[in-house]
């Protein structure tokens, strides 16, 4: 049953993206609501929600939900349409993989440091922090060469889409935003390749936030 979802969350997160992919990817209807969890009164208003004051989280209609991963499989098993999990025990685990390769070791080099410092503050026009893109570009080809084995391998990230597509577009697409990030993943083919084919899709051009200004 798809009545009565809302999805509570800031419009530029990535994380809220991957939300917003697993939801059209299932072609559930949903209502947004946005909430800044930067603002002093959007995180009060957070907090009601995830005691831990992030984004995003799904409503389904008294159930309510936080932790992107645990957002992404409810929308997969509540609602009907295409699985979001590959079959097979290795192919499934491989797609878990991705989603806790990119949670623990890849937002933070690739979103936090060199695009929120390289491309998403300069665009808000505030000053990011060279340094700080510097050492997300030091950290992020062990991440990327991770992604690239896997991508490789073939068990996940090619034909048709995952969750573990949904958590991991967002990302790359952000990466990809700052030129050197950009120059940085034409390094790994298969992780390349992957990104050529996705970011054409359908359900990945819609949810783009786009930069501000």
């Amino acid at each position: 049953m798809a009545e009565n979802v809302t999805l509570h969350g800031y419009h530029s997160s990535v994380y809220m993206r991957a939300a917003r992919m697993a939801l059209a990817l299932k072609g559930v209807p949903y209502a947004e609501v946005e909430v800044n969890p930067f603002d002093e009164a959007g995180r009060a208003g957070l907090m009601a929600l995830n005691p831990f004051g992030r984004v995003p989280v799904l409503a389904h209609g008294g159930f309510t939900l936080y932790e992107t991963a645990a957002i992404t499989g409810y929308v997969d098993r509540a609602f009907d349409g295409p699985a979001l999990m590959p079959e097979g025990a290795q192919p499934a685990a491989r797609a878990a993989q991705v989603i806790g390769i990119v949670d623990a070791y890849a937002y933070v080099p690739l979103v936090r440091q060199v695009f929120s410092h390289g491309v998403f503050r300069p665009a808000e026009g505030h000053q990011g922090s060279a340094e700080v893109v510097a050492e997300g570009l030091r950290v992020a080809p062990r991440v990327l060469g991770a992604l690239e084995a896997i991508a490789a391998e073939g068990l996940v990230l090619g034909e048709g889409l995952t969750r573990a597509d949904c958590h991991l577009a967002p990302m790359v697409d952000a990466f990809c935003r700052h030129e050197a990030g950009a120059a940085m993943l034409g390094d790994f083919p298969a992780l390349s390749g992957w990104w050529a084919r996705v970011k054409e899709e359908p359900v990945v051009v819609a949810s783009d936030p786009g930069l501000p200004g």
